[in-house]
């Protein structure tokens, strides 16, 4: 032991941080960030990292928070780290680049995170914390499934929904416009096709009103409105190209995960993704935050009830539209709810590219397009020009037709395709089958569910072309061996999945004797 005189002071030593060389993995991890170390590494023995720990990671000016996976071979140097693709891409480092690497500091909103798991109320403040921390990326994907399940079901009051819309809002960017009203359209989902909202955008803003629409991804369905699209038009656009698109044609249908509006509902989607849970509270602040950040003041809002759709029953619907209602009045927005049937699929295509050569069929006004896709569409735009004061009560969807059936909507698509980037042809799946009627009768009832899981076995979202072409609506009288179903796959391999999933579940289209 050595002593040191009271009088003597020990000279201050610099701690230098533990640094690695960066090492591009090449592992798609979606959005989270994942660093990999090898357990032999000298950084990760002395500072005690373990399998799944919360990393620092900073190389340069930037910096994330990634979660540690822990290599048990020679995959690696030992002064080395490898990134999955979404870490490489938000820290911007090259091969070989120093990187200092340390311990998350503890996280405080996981406290109010578990106060929810026990059942208490949160705040707004409360709320506003989880979502600043899950939008820095503090949190890790078991930490953000803990927030989710903690607020499914009915676990949420309207209070606690109205501070998360809020919080959601706040945490990104808002646009403004130079325009009112502005409006948008937006479907609570659950129902295979349905893609409605490129044909209401198109009418609409040929009718002069102002709708950015940004639109998000599939979440739990074969495709989202941005995926159905993008197989038409650019839609990965940044702000400021969203805002040169509205500006010069009045609408616009992007991915909103691009544009950094309502950060925190792409952050919480990823996750609802994996999780197939889409619960109430989430769901409106999700929606509304969306609309609120783009800048929208009066909102129609899609609301399709059926017993295989996300909204089972009426008594389920009007809970839910009291709850739109009361939170868009809470955040500033105009709402009008319209229920609608949501028994069987809307359109034919259930897939991306398939539910884009709808859109078009009804667009230019083809013999053969879908009525019930173009109804239900003239419906909701009709609805969308009432609330914008474009004509007045009970005659939107008169107003509606004109614009269609006159082309103006088709020349306005065309035109806000080509401002986002150009206008796509759909591609076309090289593998297809059909699934046939096993009798002679009526369809009398369709799980949209399984449809659904036909779809995505078939490869959709993630194989744009692939999905259901859907050719027996409730009512039609088939023969025995009467396609039923249509499938189409980008690989004979997934084809295969789904073929024998729909012939193992006949009742996904329902025949009745007689």
């Amino acid at each position: 032991m050595i002593a040191v005189p009271p009088s003597t002071s020990l000279p201050s030593v610099a701690v230098a941080r533990p640094t690695v060389r960066a090492r591009r993995f090449g592992i798609d991890t979606y959005q989270e960030p994942v660093i990999y170390m090898r357990r032999d590494c000298e950084v990760c023995r002395a500072e005690g990292f373990e399998a799944h720990t919360r990393l620092r990671v900073t190389a340069g000016d930037r910096e994330i928070i990634a979660t540690l996976n822990v290599t048990l071979d020679h995959f690696l140097e030992v002064d080395e780290a490898g990134l999955s693709e979404a870490a490489w891409r938000l820290l911007g480092v090259e091969e070989g680049d120093l990187m200092t690497v340390g311990h998350v500091e503890p996280l405080d909103s996981l406290s109010h995170v578990r106060a929810k798991m026990y059942g208490q109320t949160l705040n707004e403040a409360q709320l506003g914390a989880i979502v600043q921390d899950a939008v820095a990326g503090r949190y890790s994907d078991v930490e953000l499934a803990a927030f989710l399940t903690a607020t499914a079901g009915d676990r949420m009051t309207v209070e606690e929904t109205v501070a998360l819309t809020r919080a959601m809002t706040r945490a990104g960017d808002r646009l403004r416009w130079d325009a009112f009203p502005v409006v948008d359209k937006h479907c609570v989902g659950g129902l295979p096709g349905n893609r409605t909202t490129p044909i209401v955008v198109a009418i609409a803003a040929a009718e002069g009103l102002v709708i950015p629409k940004t639109s998000s991804r599939a979440i739990t369905s074969p495709a989202g409105t941005a995926d159905t699209m993008e197989t038409l038009a650019p839609v990965t656009l940044s702000i400021e190209q969203m805002r040169r698109v509205v500006e010069r044609e009045q609408g616009c249908v992007v991915w909103g995960g691009s544009v950094g509006l309502s950060p925190a509902d792409e952050t919480f989607i990823r996750i609802e993704r994996a999780l197939d849970v889409d619960s109430p509270g989430q769901m409106v602040a999700s929606v509304l935050s969306k609309k609120a950040a783009a800048g929208s003041t009066h909102v129609v809002l899609d609301l399709p009830v059926g017993p295989t759709a996300k909204v089972r029953d009426f008594e389920s619907a009007r809970t839910l539209s009291r709850l739109l209602v009361a939170c868009a009045e809470a955040v500033g927005l105009h709402l009008r709810v319209v229920t609608t049937d949501g028994r069987q699929p809307v359109g034919r295509g259930i897939g991306p590219a398939l539910e884009a050569r709808d859109i078009l069929a009804v667009l230019r006004n083809e013999a053969a397009a879908p009525a019930d896709l173009r109804m239900r569409s003239l419906e909701l735009a009709g609805e969308l020009l009432e609330l914008g004061g474009k004509c007045a009560p009970g005659s939107g969807v008169r107003c509606a037709e004109r614009v269609l059936a006159g082309g103006r909507a088709w020349d306005k698509f065309q035109a806000i395709c080509e401002a986002q980037g150009g206008m796509r042809v759909p591609p076309v799946a090289p593998y297809t089958a059909e699934v046939t009627a096993d009798r002679a009768g009526v369809v009398h009832a369709i799980d949209n569910r399984r449809l659904s899981r036909i779809a995505k076995l078939c490869g959709a979202p993630q194989a744009p072309a692939a999905g259901v072409t859907f050719l027996a609506p409730l009512g039609t009288q088939v023969r025995c061996g009467q396609p039923l179903l249509q499938l189409h796959a980008e690989t004979p391999g997934e084809l295969r999945y789904a073929l024998d999933y729909a012939r193992q579940n006949p009742a996904t289209v329902a025949v009745t004797d007689g």
